[in-house]
């Protein structure tokens, strides 16, 4: 690989350059996690802890590749909203209006997929039942949540994606709502272990929460923090045997 002058690979120039490098960098992101799941398949059994830590192993890969767009740009994180100051009251209060519009996305999604199904279902969480009644895993279980889901989440699906895509359309108003759009769908279906309705609530919330990212000018401290909360309340429910 050629050194430019300025410090930046010939990749990080083509990745800054190239619509179409843009778009494999996105799907090379996705379908490297799409593929650590899968080669995981067979060996999970029925396990759903060990099934969890797969998915979150997969956010951590995706994350990497993530960081190393980042590296290749000659970009830092701020780019994708994770400022340096993000411990403050104002990020705090923001944290909790966004809290609040997401969890209005959800109840939307909610009430959508009622008026279509007439059934009024909740997301299947089965897959934490590993958490009913069991204080120490539940507290065990918390810091990779913050860390991988409140935190990987939202750099990926609101960070990166929205970013990323929004760049791809040149950035204008249209093509940052198409990004937000998209990484709404996207984070939907990569619920599929909730179920359909599971899937239809979650990108209700993640259309709030990438609105909010956009309204809030990119502070992804923000949605962070929200989804941290969210991430909270559903575990201590899950915790006591509870469902969202």
């Amino acid at each position: 690989m050629t050194k430019k002058s300025n410090g930046i690979t010939a990749l990080g120039t083509a990745l800054q350059e190239s619509k179409i490098v843009q778009l494999l960098e996105i799907c090379l992101v996705f379908l490297t996690a799409a593929l650590i799941i899968v080669i995981a398949q067979p060996f999970i059994g029925d396990n759903p802890l060990i099934r969890q830590g797969v998915v979150w192993g997969a956010n951590i890969a995706m994350i990497l590749l993530v960081w190393l767009g980042l590296r290749f740009r000659g970009e830092r994180w701020s780019h994708l909203g994770l400022r340096r100051k993000f411990i403050s009251l104002r990020t705090f209060l923001l944290s909790l209006l966004v809290f609040i519009a997401a969890m209005v996305g959800f109840i939307l999604g909610s009430i959508l997929m009622v008026n279509i199904t007439g059934i009024p279902e909740g997301a299947d969480m089965s897959g934490y039942n590993f958490l009913q009644g069991n204080f120490l895993m539940l507290l065990g279980i918390l810091p990779a949540v913050f860390l991988v889901s409140s935190f990987g989440e939202e750099v990926i699906y609101r960070g990166f994606l929205i970013t990323r895509i929004s760049e791809i359309g040149g950035s204008g108003k249209k093509a940052v709502r198409i990004a937000m759009g998209v990484s709404a769908i996207i984070f939907g279906l990569v619920h599929f272990e909730w179920g359909f309705i599971g899937m239809v609530q979650t990108a209700f919330m993640g259309l709030a929460l990438g609105i909010s990212f956009i309204l809030l000018k990119r502070n992804l401290w923000a949605l962070i923090f929200a989804h941290a909360y969210m991430d909270a309340i559903l575990m201590i429910q899950m915790y006591r045997g509870g469902s969202p």
